[in-house]
């Protein structure tokens, strides 16, 4: 195991909190994701189910978790399926979670074998009225492909179609929303190997290199630190990319002048981190890009003191509106007559700063949470104001991964080289 074990206590106090959201005698039924095929017999690298990890920190395929708190059978209110390992799975891929490792990891006294589920289920599901089955309701999915979970509720429904059907995705949202101090903890360790690998690409960047150079500078700095690598596809884009939100090609080079976006940051333990830093490829700004940049800067500060308990998203975005209003005027991209004449929807605002300020970070990089949640102590954030000048071929956004405490905001990365000079003398050292 490349991470430090997880304290089994973590997963639960998670279970312990779901059960406090059901109905009476109800069945929790969650499965593992797939392994998802490539071409001919390759296949991509696996990814847990975050609901699954999130009860369990299980971290292998056939995996499944059932609760039934009102089982009559106090042993059957909690068992977790695993997969037995053979001879052929040792050799070729490595043994299994033993049923004594998956107990000890898990604080789940009843495991058992993987291919026992489905007489296990037909036992269990009738004692039930309520059966919680997983899906992906985050707001901004696109689900294309059937996952396990999809798959079972169809096989459910059709050989149980008389039970009360709900929804599990509401509850683990709830959940999910508000991290334990130990998710915090492997956040906080996640964001201090993106820092070294951002420290460490301030020696190295310059004109003439690749974008796909500095990404592997990065995947060199996480992978040997104990990550297994980008929480989520690496954004390095250099001069014009820079104004391309989900630029990630990373294949162009990087000429003197420009200024090289990267939106990047490790994962550690299953958790993300998140972050934005724009950096001049010579090592210096230009006044031009200092002044777009501290602009930038002050955003993120202003927001970072009303992203507070109580604010709201749609709110919290409009106040962050104001302030990268007030800042567009200042750089001379709108004049303050346009800006006090265009619409409620700050058409000419949206123009140069067109995505939102802050998202739900966790062991998903865009976490789960209930729509319009207010915001609440123990809720982790970014913050990633930016300002993008295609017309300049300036794009400039800085972002930070922060804890809302109460009665000011941890930042998660407040070690990371943030201020324009501070950058400058790291990378002309």
């Amino acid at each position: 195991m490349r991470y430090d074990p997880i304290d089994p206590q973590l997963f639960v106090r998670n279970r312990e909190k779901l059960r406090a959201l059901l109905q009476p005698n109800s069945i929790v039924i969650v499965l593992a994701n797939d392994i998802f095929p490539t071409n001919a017999d390759g296949t991509m690298p696996f990814k847990q189910n975050a609901d699954l990890f999130y009860l369990t920190g299980v971290d292998q395929e056939d995996t499944v978790l059932v609760l039934m708190p009102d089982a009559k059978d106090p042993k059957e209110r909690e068992i977790l399926f695993v997969k037995e390992t053979s001879e052929h799975i040792a050799i070729w891929e490595g043994e299994k979670l033993t049923k004594d490792q998956a107990k000890t990891n898990t604080g789940i006294d009843r495991v058992e074998w993987f291919s026992s589920f489905e007489s296990w289920i037909h036992r269990l599901v009738p004692q039930a009225d309520h059966i919680y089955l997983a899906t992906n309701e985050h707001l901004r999915a696109t689900t294309v492909t059937e996952t396990a979970n999809d798959r079972f509720i169809k096989k459910c429904q059709a050989r149980y179609p008389l039970h009360r059907y709900e929804r599990l995705a509401p509850l683990m949202h709830r959940l999910r929303i508000t991290k334990d101090p130990v998710e915090v903890d492997i956040i906080q360790k996640a964001c201090k190997i993106t820092e070294a690998g951002f420290r460490r690409l301030l020696g190295f960047v310059k004109p003439g290199v690749g974008e796909w150079e500095v990404e592997a500078e990065l995947l060199h700095e996480f992978v040997r630190r104990g990550s297994r690598g980008f929480a989520y596809t690496p954004i390095i884009g250099s001069g014009k990319n820079a104004c391309v939100l989900h630029y990630i090609d990373n294949d162009k080079v990087c000429q003197d002048g420009d200024m090289l976006l990267l939106d990047v940051a490790a994962e550690y333990a299953g958790w993300a981190s998140d972050l934005t830093r724009t950096i001049p490829v010579n090592g210096r700004f230009t006044e031009r890009q200092r002044d777009v940049y501290n602009s930038v800067l002050r955003v993120f500060r202003g927001a970072n003191e009303i992203l507070r308990p109580g604010n709201t998203p749609m709110e919290y975005q409009k106040q962050v509106i104001e302030l990268m209003e007030a800042e567009l005027v200042n750089l001379g991209l709108i004049s303050a007559k346009e800006a006090k004449e265009q619409g409620p929807d700050k058409a000419l605002v949206k123009k140069y700063f067109m995505h939102g300020t802050s998202h739900h970070m966790g062991l998903d990089v865009h976490d789960v949470a209930p729509p319009h949640e207010p915001f609440a102590e123990g809720m982790v954030f970014t913050i990633e104001p930016g300002i993008y000048i295609r017309e300049e071929g300036l794009g400039i956004r800085i972002e930070n991964d922060v804890v809302i405490g109460p009665k000011s905001n941890f930042d998660l990365m407040a070690d990371i080289p943030i201020e324009a000079d501070e950058i400058e003398e790291l990378m002309n050292k």
